[in-house]
């Protein structure tokens, strides 16, 4: 690959009209200069000009890269004769999960730190979890119906009742803000637990019991996120959690009654 790019010039034909600049040809521009490619541009400025070119080389799609002459190909071409990953949309991964709780709980922290100057107290891990269950249901709510196709892959009462899985995000959205304000402890801690415990039970079968291999509802219905144990911490969180309010709230143990 390098003698193939000692010279470091590249061609690239991509689309620049007036309503739409294609963007993966300002990706693939950037990611070539970045290389120390010096990059001859060439724009197709208009729909007729972009299907004649198409034609020509016989490819469907631009941008399209040339390097000494050689056609290389569109952006995922060019990352992969780079040596660069190119990320496969459809594989599975706990990115969106991940990224989820690290800003659930920073912004925890943060609501912390604002009231009573230490970013970690008790009401921190108590709003981190709270948090959580908002943004969680936020994202199954944008699009209600393919969350609650996913969920029937494996909910135990949703196989039963089909409405629970559109009640299912609505449910989770109004616990997780009762428990941000502090309000109303006899509805959000009664509804955290049920569908928390109907949540754990479901995914432990589907998973450890049945062994099936199943993409998760939790951030939403088109995420590519697989079931499993983070699937089954979503439920367990709000299980603690559930129990934890109603042992402060009966003055069983110490602690800021949400």
């Amino acid at each position: 690959m390098l003698d193939r790019v000692q010279n470091k010039k590249a061609d690239i034909y991509r689309m620049v009209m007036p309503g739409h600049t294609c963007p993966y040809g300002l990706k693939a521009k950037y990611l070539l200069e970045h290389e120390g490619y010096e990059v001859e541009d060439h724009h197709l400025t208009t729909r007729e000009e972009t299907d004649a070119f198409k034609k020509e080389h016989g490819v469907a799609t631009t941008p399209q890269v040339f390097i000494d002459g050689e056609r290389v190909g569109g952006h995922d071409d060019t990352r992969r004769f780079l040596g660069k990953k190119v990320v496969d949309p459809k594989a599975t991964t706990y990115r969106p999960v991940a990224v989820l709780f690290a800003m659930t709980a920073l912004t925890a922290m943060a609501a912390s730190y604002a009231v009573s100057g230490d970013p970690f107290t008790l009401k921190a891990a108590e709003w981190f979890v709270a948090f959580s269950m908002v943004v969680l249901a936020m994202l199954k709510l944008q699009n209600v119906e393919s969350f609650a196709t996913m969920f029937l892959n494996y909910d135990l009462l949703a196989k039963r009742w089909v409405p629970y899985g559109y009640v299912y995000p609505y449910a989770e959205g109004l616990a997780g803000v009762l428990m941000v304000a502090g309000a109303l402890n006899f509805v959000s801690i009664p509804v955290a637990l049920f569908i928390g415990t109907i949540g754990a039970v479901s995914v432990f079968k589907a998973v450890y019991i049945d062994r099936r291999e199943l993409k998760c509802a939790c951030v939403g219905g088109s995420s590519n996120v697989p079931l499993g144990f983070v699937s089954l911490t979503e439920n367990l969180m709000m299980i603690v959690m559930a129990v934890w309010m109603a042992a402060v709230s009966l003055g069983f143990v110490g602690g800021h009654a949400m």
